[in-house]
Protein backbone atom coordinates (compact mmCIF):
# COMPACT_ATOMS: atom_id res chain seq x y z
CA UNK A 1 0.00 0.00 0.00
CA UNK A 2 1.24 3.49 -0.83
CA UNK A 3 2.33 5.25 2.35
CA UNK A 4 0.54 8.38 1.18
CA UNK A 5 -2.73 6.48 1.46
CA UNK A 6 -2.45 6.54 5.23
CA UNK A 7 -1.38 10.17 5.36
CA UNK A 8 -4.27 11.41 3.23
CA UNK A 9 -6.93 10.41 5.75
CA UNK A 10 -4.82 10.61 8.90
CA UNK A 11 -4.07 14.29 8.31
CA UNK A 12 -7.74 15.27 8.05
CA UNK A 13 -9.01 17.34 10.98
CA UNK A 14 -11.04 15.04 13.30
CA UNK A 15 -13.77 17.69 13.42
CA UNK A 16 -14.13 17.48 9.63
CA UNK A 17 -14.43 13.69 9.83
CA UNK A 18 -17.01 14.21 12.59
CA UNK A 19 -19.03 16.46 10.28
CA UNK A 20 -19.07 13.72 7.64
CA UNK A 21 -20.18 11.16 10.21
CA UNK A 22 -23.13 13.42 11.06
CA UNK A 23 -24.11 13.26 7.38
CA UNK A 24 -23.71 9.48 7.47
CA UNK A 25 -26.13 9.32 10.43
CA UNK A 26 -28.68 11.40 8.54
CA UNK A 27 -28.28 9.52 5.27
CA UNK A 28 -28.67 6.04 6.77
CA UNK A 29 -30.89 6.98 9.72
CA UNK A 30 -28.44 5.66 12.32
CA UNK A 31 -26.85 7.12 15.45
CA UNK A 32 -23.32 6.70 16.75
CA UNK A 33 -23.29 6.45 20.55
CA UNK A 34 -20.52 7.62 22.89
CA UNK A 35 -17.23 5.84 22.22
CA UNK A 36 -18.77 3.44 19.73
CA UNK A 37 -16.21 4.22 17.04
CA UNK A 38 -13.13 4.33 19.27
CA UNK A 39 -11.99 0.87 18.16
CA UNK A 40 -12.24 1.77 14.45
CA UNK A 41 -8.79 2.37 12.94
CA UNK A 42 -9.25 2.05 9.17
CA UNK A 43 -11.74 3.24 6.60
CA UNK A 44 -12.64 -0.37 5.77
CA UNK A 45 -13.48 -1.10 9.40
CA UNK A 46 -15.65 2.01 9.49
CA UNK A 47 -17.52 0.92 6.34
CA UNK A 48 -18.08 -2.57 7.79
CA UNK A 49 -19.29 -1.14 11.09
CA UNK A 50 -21.78 1.18 9.39
CA UNK A 51 -23.01 -1.60 7.10
CA UNK A 52 -23.61 -3.90 10.08
CA UNK A 53 -25.27 -1.09 12.01
CA UNK A 54 -27.96 -0.58 9.36
CA UNK A 55 -30.65 -2.98 10.51
CA UNK A 56 -32.66 -3.17 7.30
CA UNK A 57 -33.47 -6.01 4.92
CA UNK A 58 -31.01 -6.39 2.07
CA UNK A 59 -32.20 -5.71 -1.47
CA UNK A 60 -29.90 -5.94 -4.48
CA UNK A 61 -31.44 -3.03 -6.40
CA UNK A 62 -29.31 0.00 -7.30
CA UNK A 63 -29.97 3.08 -5.15
CA UNK A 64 -28.20 5.49 -7.50
CA UNK A 65 -30.51 4.41 -10.32
CA UNK A 66 -33.56 4.86 -8.12
CA UNK A 67 -32.31 8.28 -7.04
CA UNK A 68 -32.04 9.30 -10.69
CA UNK A 69 -35.61 8.25 -11.48
CA UNK A 70 -36.91 9.97 -8.36
CA UNK A 71 -34.97 13.11 -9.24
CA UNK A 72 -36.10 13.01 -12.87
CA UNK A 73 -39.76 12.79 -11.85
CA UNK A 74 -39.33 15.64 -9.35
CA UNK A 75 -37.59 17.88 -11.90
CA UNK A 76 -40.24 17.16 -14.52
CA UNK A 77 -42.99 18.05 -12.05
CA UNK A 78 -41.47 21.21 -10.56
CA UNK A 79 -39.74 22.64 -13.65
CA UNK A 80 -42.51 21.64 -16.08
CA UNK A 81 -40.15 19.59 -18.27
CA UNK A 82 -40.89 16.38 -20.15
CA UNK A 83 -39.23 13.65 -18.07
CA UNK A 84 -38.22 11.79 -21.25
CA UNK A 85 -35.85 14.62 -22.12
CA UNK A 86 -33.98 14.33 -18.81
CA UNK A 87 -30.94 12.04 -18.81
CA UNK A 88 -27.95 11.58 -16.50
CA UNK A 89 -26.03 13.95 -18.79
CA UNK A 90 -28.64 16.72 -18.77
CA UNK A 91 -26.92 19.96 -17.72
CA UNK A 92 -28.33 21.48 -14.53
CA UNK A 93 -27.92 25.07 -15.74
CA UNK A 94 -30.37 24.24 -18.55
CA UNK A 95 -32.94 23.08 -16.00
CA UNK A 96 -32.31 25.81 -13.46
CA UNK A 97 -31.89 29.18 -15.25
CA UNK A 98 -30.04 31.67 -13.09
CA UNK A 99 -32.86 34.23 -12.77
CA UNK A 100 -35.18 31.70 -11.07
CA UNK A 101 -32.63 29.17 -9.82
CA UNK A 102 -33.12 29.48 -6.07
CA UNK A 103 -36.91 29.34 -6.34
CA UNK A 104 -36.82 26.30 -8.64
CA UNK A 105 -34.36 24.44 -6.44
CA UNK A 106 -36.50 25.16 -3.36
CA UNK A 107 -39.56 23.74 -5.16
CA UNK A 108 -37.53 20.67 -6.10
CA UNK A 109 -36.40 20.20 -2.49
CA UNK A 110 -39.96 20.44 -1.22
CA UNK A 111 -41.04 17.83 -3.76
CA UNK A 112 -38.23 15.46 -2.77
CA UNK A 113 -38.65 16.07 0.95
CA UNK A 114 -35.03 16.94 1.74
CA UNK A 115 -32.36 19.58 1.12
CA UNK A 116 -29.99 19.24 -1.84
CA UNK A 117 -27.45 21.93 -0.86
CA UNK A 118 -26.29 22.54 -4.42
CA UNK A 119 -26.19 26.35 -4.47
CA UNK A 120 -23.38 28.54 -3.18
CA UNK A 121 -22.06 32.09 -3.60
CA UNK A 122 -19.25 32.83 -6.10
CA UNK A 123 -15.88 31.55 -4.93
CA UNK A 124 -14.28 35.01 -5.21
CA UNK A 125 -16.90 36.49 -2.85
CA UNK A 126 -16.45 33.73 -0.28
CA UNK A 127 -12.67 34.16 -0.45
CA UNK A 128 -12.82 37.95 0.03
CA UNK A 129 -15.18 37.67 3.00
CA UNK A 130 -13.09 34.88 4.55
CA UNK A 131 -9.94 37.01 4.26
CA UNK A 132 -11.79 39.97 5.76
CA UNK A 133 -12.96 37.73 8.63
CA UNK A 134 -9.41 36.58 9.39
CA UNK A 135 -8.12 40.17 9.17
CA UNK A 136 -10.86 41.34 11.55
CA UNK A 137 -9.99 38.56 13.96
CA UNK A 138 -6.37 39.69 13.99
CA UNK A 139 -7.48 43.33 14.26
CA UNK A 140 -9.15 42.67 17.62
CA UNK A 141 -5.68 42.61 19.22
CA UNK A 142 -4.95 46.14 17.94
CA UNK A 143 -8.34 47.84 18.05
CA UNK A 144 -11.05 45.57 19.42
CA UNK A 145 -14.11 47.73 18.54
CA UNK A 146 -13.11 47.92 14.87
CA UNK A 147 -12.04 44.27 14.81
CA UNK A 148 -15.31 43.15 16.41
CA UNK A 149 -17.32 45.23 13.94
CA UNK A 150 -15.41 43.61 11.10
CA UNK A 151 -16.12 40.13 12.48
CA UNK A 152 -19.84 40.81 12.73
CA UNK A 153 -19.91 42.30 9.22
CA UNK A 154 -17.97 39.46 7.59
CA UNK A 155 -19.92 36.76 9.44
CA UNK A 156 -23.25 38.33 8.50
CA UNK A 157 -22.14 38.84 4.91
CA UNK A 158 -21.03 35.20 4.60
CA UNK A 159 -24.41 34.07 5.95
CA UNK A 160 -26.30 36.28 3.47
CA UNK A 161 -24.03 35.17 0.62
CA UNK A 162 -24.77 31.52 1.27
CA UNK A 163 -28.49 32.22 1.59
CA UNK A 164 -28.61 34.05 -1.74
CA UNK A 165 -25.90 32.24 -3.74
CA UNK A 166 -26.88 30.94 -7.17
CA UNK A 167 -23.73 29.12 -8.29
CA UNK A 168 -24.35 25.41 -8.89
CA UNK A 169 -21.91 23.02 -7.25
CA UNK A 170 -22.67 20.25 -9.76
CA UNK A 171 -22.97 20.09 -13.52
CA UNK A 172 -25.31 17.25 -14.46
CA UNK A 173 -28.43 15.44 -13.28
CA UNK A 174 -26.37 12.27 -12.88
CA UNK A 175 -23.99 14.00 -10.49
CA UNK A 176 -26.93 15.31 -8.47
CA UNK A 177 -28.45 11.82 -8.27
CA UNK A 178 -25.12 10.53 -6.96
CA UNK A 179 -25.05 13.28 -4.32
CA UNK A 180 -28.60 12.39 -3.31
CA UNK A 181 -27.60 8.75 -2.86
CA UNK A 182 -24.66 9.67 -0.65
CA UNK A 183 -26.37 12.28 1.52
CA UNK A 184 -29.95 10.95 1.58
CA UNK A 185 -29.50 7.25 0.95
CA UNK A 186 -32.72 5.87 2.41
CA UNK A 187 -34.89 8.72 1.14
CA UNK A 188 -33.49 8.17 -2.36
CA UNK A 189 -34.63 4.55 -2.42
CA UNK A 190 -37.94 3.30 -3.75
CA UNK A 191 -38.39 1.33 -0.53
CA UNK A 192 -36.67 3.15 2.37
CA UNK A 193 -37.14 0.15 4.65
CA UNK A 194 -34.52 -1.81 2.67
CA UNK A 195 -30.92 -1.19 1.65
CA UNK A 196 -28.34 -2.69 -0.67
CA UNK A 197 -25.53 -3.58 1.72
CA UNK A 198 -23.20 -4.42 -1.15
CA UNK A 199 -23.14 -0.82 -2.38
CA UNK A 200 -22.82 0.96 0.99
CA UNK A 201 -19.01 1.01 0.99
CA UNK A 202 -19.00 2.68 -2.43
CA UNK A 203 -21.58 5.23 -1.24
CA UNK A 204 -19.44 6.01 1.82
CA UNK A 205 -16.33 6.33 -0.36
CA UNK A 206 -18.14 8.86 -2.56
CA UNK A 207 -19.34 10.82 0.49
CA UNK A 208 -15.99 10.92 2.29
CA UNK A 209 -14.00 11.74 -0.85
CA UNK A 210 -16.30 14.60 -1.88
CA UNK A 211 -16.72 16.09 1.59
CA UNK A 212 -13.03 15.84 2.55
CA UNK A 213 -11.62 16.51 -0.94
CA UNK A 214 -9.79 13.19 -1.02
CA UNK A 215 -8.59 11.24 -4.03
CA UNK A 216 -10.80 8.13 -4.24
CA UNK A 217 -7.83 6.02 -5.32
CA UNK A 218 -6.20 6.77 -1.96
CA UNK A 219 -9.35 6.18 0.09
CA UNK A 220 -8.80 2.43 0.36
CA UNK A 221 -10.03 0.03 3.02
CA UNK A 222 -6.57 0.19 4.59
CA UNK A 223 -6.54 3.99 4.88
CA UNK A 224 -5.91 4.89 8.52
CA UNK A 225 -8.41 7.02 10.41
CA UNK A 226 -6.10 7.70 13.35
Amino acid sequence: MNAMTDCELQNIDPDDIGDVLVKVEKSFDIKFRGTELMHISTFGELCDHITNKIQLDHSSDCTNQQAFYKLREAIASTAQIDSKTITVNTVLTDIFPKHSRRLTVKKLERHLGFKLDILRPPFWLTLILAIFYVASLAGIYFNWPIGLTGLVFSHTSLWIAHKTGKVLDLQTVGQLAKKMTAENYLKSRRNPTTCNKIEIEKVLTDLFSSELYLDKSKLTREAKLA
